[in-house]
């Protein structure tokens, strides 16, 4: 195939499928919920904006991580349910090529930013556990202000590599994107060429970005445990594990079912999951307020 073909695309807009296989009748309820979801969430969030605004107090590392996730989970919301919302309540499923492919960037974009900021609490707690004394020096609120906003800046690298590849497939045809959002994997499916290497590419990088981050958490929570072992009093120790509770559930709750997704998607022979199990455990993780 010529390179003007691979690149060439006739396919104008995707319909926006949802859950594959719901039935007509339920249409409704599931508008209703994914509403009502949204509406928590972005009132949820935008009070521990206001609470972090207004209040002084707050203004501590680890609240601007918090700060940073909410409005990463705001945004993420804000991109991804008002479409599915739309096709289940007024069968407007209908979103433009460039728009869906602009959806799919910032999809990806929030996915990336949050991983970069678990990381961020990650190193917050390592510091404030191993290094206590130094703590107040090393970990500063204009510390984690850089920290936060070379997350923001850099987490746009890895969705773009894979974007790139993605808009230098060819879109003949089938336009029904079998998710609730536009996402990278459910739009190289629709191509009309093989997409199998653009696929292991995104598969690549996705792994990147969860892995590296990961393993840094891994460390820095492993070097916690070594430190609070080392405590003698029991009611120290039960403190220290205490702060750092949270962060945990919170950072399993992020990777342990993004690693699932992904692995089932793109790893031969390994299919945990039929369609609606997997976009199901998609819309939970990423729905879930941090």
């Amino acid at each position: 195939m010529s390179q003007v073909n691979e690149t060439t695309t006739s396919v104008t807009e995707f319909f926006i499928v949802g859950f594959p296989g719901l039935q007509p009748k339920y249409y409704n309820l599931i508008g209703a919920l994914l509403f009502i979801i949204y509406i928590a969430v972005i009132t949820g969030n935008s009070l521990i904006v206001v609470l972090f605004v207004t209040e002084r107090s707050l203004h501590k590392p680890m609240y601007i991580i918090m700060l940073s996730l909410s409005l990463s989970d705001i945004g993420f919301c804000t991109v991804a349910l008002p479409k599915v919302i739309s096709r289940y309540w007024f069968n407007d499923g209908y979103i433009g090529f460039y728009i869906c492919l602009f959806q799919r960037q910032l999809i990806h974009y929030f996915g990336t930013l949050n991983s970069l900021i678990m990381m961020n609490m990650a190193l917050d707690r390592f510091l404030a556990i191993c290094y206590p004394l130094r703590y107040p020096v090393l970990m500063t609120n204009r510390t984690m202000r850089l920290l936060i906003g070379f997350s923001w800046v850099t987490a746009v690298i890895a969705p773009t590599i894979s974007l790139i590849q993605t808009v230098k497939l060819p879109f003949c045809g089938p336009n029904r994107i079998a998710h609730c959002f536009c996402d990278g994997s459910s739009i190289n499916q629709l191509a009309c060429a093989d997409a199998t290497i653009t696929n292991l590419n995104a598969y690549a990088v996705a792994m990147f970005v969860l892995l590296v981050p990961f393993s840094f958490i891994i460390f820095s929570y492993l070097s916690i445990l070594v430190s609070v072992l080392r405590i003698a009093n029991a009611q120290g120790r039960i403190k220290a594990f205490s702060t750092c509770a949270t962060q945990l559930t919170i950072i399993t709750i992020y990777y342990v079912p993004r690693f699932v997704v992904y692995s089932t998607s793109n790893i031969p022979n390994v299919k945990l999951l039929n369609s609606s199990q997997k976009i199901s455990l998609v819309m939970f993780y990423s729905l879930l307020p941090p």
